[in-house]
């Protein structure tokens, strides 16, 4: 919108204002093209292609809602366990790592302690704890209307 306004209403040079935006001058010639063809509509996300989730939303929708009604945190790998149960199909847990952020729900990670108030003996038992990441609803987030 910026730069249409700057380069159709107030006649700046669409270089000028795509480098006052911080953007190059092909994507301000793509986005004035598609105001010229379609006007305003034209300015619209328009959806991209690609794979189709391999999860339905009504799955989704079920996974979702047993994460949320736990009142423990979940690990990776146990929502993947959830997802094979429900749908057969395995992800990879980087994957599932983006799906989880995407559904709402964050990390729960463990304050930070100082080091130098750690006994030595604890130093090493920390040392020697397995990786674990527990994922919470994130509550302060609120549903888009």
């Amino acid at each position: 919108m910026l730069l249409v306004l700057n380069v159709v209403y107030n006649g700046k040079v669409a270089a000028h204002v795509a480098r006052e935006i911080h953007r190059s001058r092909s994507w301000a010639c793509q986005w004035l093209k598609r105001y010229d063809k379609q006007g305003m509509d034209g300015l619209k996300d328009i959806p991209k292609s690609g794979r189709r989730p391999e999860l339905s939303v009504e799955i989704e929708y079920k996974i979702k809602t047993i994460l949320k009604e736990s009142n423990q945190g979940w690990t990776t790998k146990q929502i993947e366990e959830i997802i094979v149960q429900n749908t057969g199909v395995r992800y990879h847990s980087n994957h599932i790592y983006r799906i989880v952020r995407k559904w709402g729900f964050k990390q729960k990670v463990p304050r930070k302690i100082h080091v130098n108030s750690a006994s030595q003996e604890e130093r090493e038992e920390f040392k020697k704890r397995p990786v674990r990441y527990l994922w919470v609803t994130d509550v302060k987030r609120k549903a888009l209307p």
